[in-house]
């Protein structure tokens, strides 16, 4: 506890340290002299008239802008349905400045017609975080979501759908502030049903502050679907169609009804994604004296056929000016059909066929749904911003999973030797139920206090049901068939404190998590019953301190530092094994232990543009998918390996050649290095790769734009894995419709076809292997979309509590 108490008072001890500010606050009113809520105020300098922020009127039609400058202002302030007010120029110069009351005169003119709108940059920097805005690309139309992040500076994307930052995996992916609570697969599967037409913002953030969960090594992705903000009935939707080998459609719908002290809002989308893996896999076996011994090549073609239905209903009542309760319901249903067809050749130390293995896995019923509650409460004691927010959640998964795993051997010539077929069913069950609680606390001088705490109680159970079909009968398997039971509680407690001079920024933070954790592995007739119990605690620090080296900001400094945990997936702890197939196996790890990492980034802005950034990631027990060969059969299994060290250095801006023509750039070299003894074999696998996206934004009119765009990445370090260099390039068009509300677009994806993987893995007793994939990367996308807008603006408010446990589901 010292810690945190030395902590503490280091925070209100920088308190004396940094400028004084001040605040500007004022109210809107009618010509009837009632409040105008939702009136947009721009605070300006008067020098220069250059924007400084902006402030949205509340219910009461008042606004404030807390942590000025000493100078000279003005203000101007828009409303629909009134003239554009501006008021004369005043000086800040003391703690806090109260603008007399504003009284707007209403426009004569008919505004039924009014559609205002402005083009957000693809991306915007915040001290602690990047802000991405999908709607900028116009080759985003059509796509789902993780397609999207893809896209995004800094997220990479592997072929199995795996998210990584900035070279590190362990990322925790948020839904409105909520998590996922998804294993990697399951998330991947997730964000394929999530069309980018549903999307408002992805914040990424290499070092969340102390409010959010410290899960995630490498960081937090925070995607915020759209919810329109304005009062009356308003929305919009976006159809699509796409063509690869095979088609695809994303859809999506999102309307809000504001009506006196009640908000509605929603968001569906209906998606059916096919596409298709063509993936061959080569092992060589060797003898202990390095003589080859055997071969293995393998050619498995998955035909993925899945589709999924999304919905999100929530509703504001605004009690009175302080209190506000909001309900949120959520529910998807994804059904997935992947035939795999596999077709094997083993051969001899001379290379010679020896025999032949055909296996198709046909799941017959692969069904994932999900369902969600969430109450929200929040009260504003003044209009300081003082805030009491809580969220309760309540979380539930459902799976069912039906297959049969076919499998026939023949000779060379094809005289049948044998066959199996293993039929399984494989059902899962998750709960999640979390409580939360938030305080906001400016202070006088322009700083502000957060603090909370959190709750969450997960269970899981996992029954795996396997048989052999002999003599057209099923016959219990009893040694892969297994009923998993896992149990979770994690406490936790922060406090964050901000402040921001006239060129000194600072906010540091601290949390505490409690985990108790305990799994119990049922057995059957031929496996004993197992269990185990872990409980583990820890404080997690981070610290933010921005510097401007001069009163136009045209350079400023950053340092950030984060502590991180990252914790196993609820069912990476079961014990079992699962065939893959005849030479793969699929088990658990109920040894995983999490993995801690510290991480150190240093940064330089110019000119609010260019970003150039300095990074450093120490980790320990980073859990990656390992490899162990043993007679002639590959077994999967989640792992720490060891430690791993990252260097990097990202370079992020946007340029403007021409008042048509915009570039955006993201570009990276990073050193990532792995140290580990794995299955008693040493592993070192290091080296430096290179990752370079440049994209173009072409204003071609005021109806007609295009990008063009393209990714460059070398080969990636990453556990026992390293993959080859891949490069692709897109394209897109877009025109503006129906009196600019609506826009019609069309973009190729992966235009040379190039966009395809492979690799090889390392540090395998006595064996080789390596692999190739071909997907259905390049697909033409026609897409429409529109949107309504009327009304007066409101600001949404954020639920939701659960912000981690979801992203560790595992079906």
């Amino acid at each position: 506890m010292n810690k945190l108490y030395y902590l503490i008072a280091l925070l209100f001890f920088s308190n004396t340290l940094i400028a004084q500010t001040g605040k500007i606050s004022g109210e809107v009113l009618g010509s009837n002299k009632k409040p105008i809520e939702g009136a947009v105020v721009s605070l300006l300098k008067s020098k220069d008239s250059s924007f400084v922020k902006a402030s949205i009127a509340d219910l009461e039609g008042k606004f404030e802008f807390l942590n000025q400058k000493e100078g000279a202002y003005f203000l101007t302030i828009t409303h629909v349905g009134f003239q554009k007010y501006t008021h004369p120029v005043f000086t800040l110069a003391g703690s806090a400045l109260e603008i007399p009351s504003i009284q707007l005169v209403e426009d004569s003119k008919t505004l039924n017609e009014v559609t205002v709108s402005a083009k957000k940059p693809f991306v915007e920097r915040r001290i602690d975080r990047t802000i991405v805005n999908p709607d900028a690309l116009i080759s985003n139309a059509g796509a789902n979501s993780l397609e999207v992040l893809e896209k995004s500076p800094g997220v990479q994307v592997d072929f199995n759908g795996i998210i990584s930052l900035k070279g590190k995996p362990g990322v925790v992916i948020f839904i409105d502030d909520k998590p996922t609570y998804l294993s990697a697969a399951d998330l991947a599967n997730y964000l394929r049903s999530l069309p980018s037409g549903s999307i408002e913002t992805i914040e990424i953030m290499t070092n969340p502050p102390a409010k959010y969960e410290a899960a995630g090594n490498a960081g937090v992705i925070n995607i915020k679907l759209k919810r329109n903000k304005t009062k009356g009935l308003n929305g919009g939707f976006n159809v699509n169609y796409g063509q690869g080998r095979y088609a695809r459609t994303n859809n999506s719908l999102n309307f809000n009804y504001r009506i006196n002290k009640i908000n509605f809002f929603t968001n569906a989308s209906y998606n059916i994604n096919n596409t298709y893996q063509d993936l061959t896999i080569t092992r060589q076996y060797f003898k202990p004296t390095g003589e080859l011994n055997s071969g293995f090549t393998q050619n498995s073609y998955l035909k993925r056929q899945p589709s999924g239905a999304n919905i999100k209903l929530g509703m504001d009542y605004y009690i009175n000016k302080k209190a506000t309760m909001g309900v949120v319901f959520s529910a998807l249903r994804n059904p997935n059909q992947t035939p795999i067809y596999n077709n094997a050749k083993i051969t001899n130390g001379k290379g010679e066929l020896t025999s032949l293995n055909e296996a198709v896995l046909n799941p017959a019923d692969k069904v994932f749904r999900n369902g969600s509650a969430n109450v929200n409460f929040s009260y504003k004691f003044d209009s300081t911003g003082k805030e009491l927010t809580t969220n309760l959640d309540y979380i539930a998964y459902d799976s069912e999973h039906n297959q049969s795993l076919l499998n026939n051997t023949f000779t060379p010539d094809r005289v049948f030797l044998g066959g199996s077929i293993l039929n399984s069913s494989l059902p899962a069950k998750i709960n999640i139920k979390t409580a939360k609680i938030d305080y906001t606390n400016p202070l006088k001088n322009g700083g502000k206090i957060e603090t909370g705490l959190k709750t969450s109680f997960i269970n899981t159970e996992n029954v795996a049901d396997f048989y052999d079909f002999i003599d057209n009968q099923n016959v219990p398997n009893y040694q892969f068939s297994n009923n998993f039971i896992y149990d979770e509680n994690i406490n936790a407690a922060y406090l964050n404190y901000s402040i921001e001079g006239k060129k000194w920024g600072f906010q540091a933070g601290l949390r505490y998590e409690s985990t108790d954790i305990k799994g119990n592995q049922l057995g059957n007739r031929v496996v004993k019953d197992s269990t185990f119990k872990r409980d583990y605690s820890s404080l997690f620090p981070t610290l933010y301190v921005s510097y401007k080296l001069d009163t136009t900001d045209t350079h400023q400094l950053s340092f950030s530092y984060g502590r991180r945990i990252d914790r196993p997936d609820y069912q990476s702890m079961n014990p079992f094994t699962y065939p893959m197939d005849r030479f793969t196996l699929y088990g658990g790890n109920p040894f995983l232990r999490p993995t801690f990492s510290d991480n150190f980034e240093i940064a330089h802005t110019y000119k609010g543009r260019i970003t150039t950034t300095l990074e450093y990631s120490y980790l320990k027990d980073p859990i990656n998918e390992t490899i162990e060969q043993g007679t002639n059969v590959f077994y999967s299994r989640p792992g720490n390996v060891g430690e791993q060290k990252t260097f990097g250095l990202s370079v992020s801006g946007g340029f403007q050649p021409t008042k048509w023509w915009t570039i955006q750039l993201y570009t990276e070299v990073r050193y990532n290095q792995f140290q580990a003894v794995l299955y008693n074999q040493n592993l070192n696998n290091s080296g430096t790769y290179w990752y370079f996206a440049p994209t173009n934004l072409f204003q071609i009119s005021k109806l007609w734009s295009a990008e063009l765009a393209g990714v460059y990445q070398t080969s990636v370090y990453s556990g026992q894995f390293v993959t080859i260099p891949v490069w692709n390039m897109r394209f897109a068009i877009a025109r503006k419709i129906l009196k600019e509300k609506a826009n019609l677009k069309f973009g190729v994806s992966d235009i040379f076809y190039t966009n395809q993987v492979g690799g090889n893995i390392k540090s395998l007793a006595n064996s080789t292997a390596s692999w190739y994939s071909y997907f259905d990367s390049r697909v033409a996308t026609i897409a429409f979309g529109w949107r309504f807008n009327k009304g007066k603006t409101l600001k949404a408010r954020p639920s939701g509590g659960s912000e981690t446990e979801q992203g560790r589901v595992k079906g």
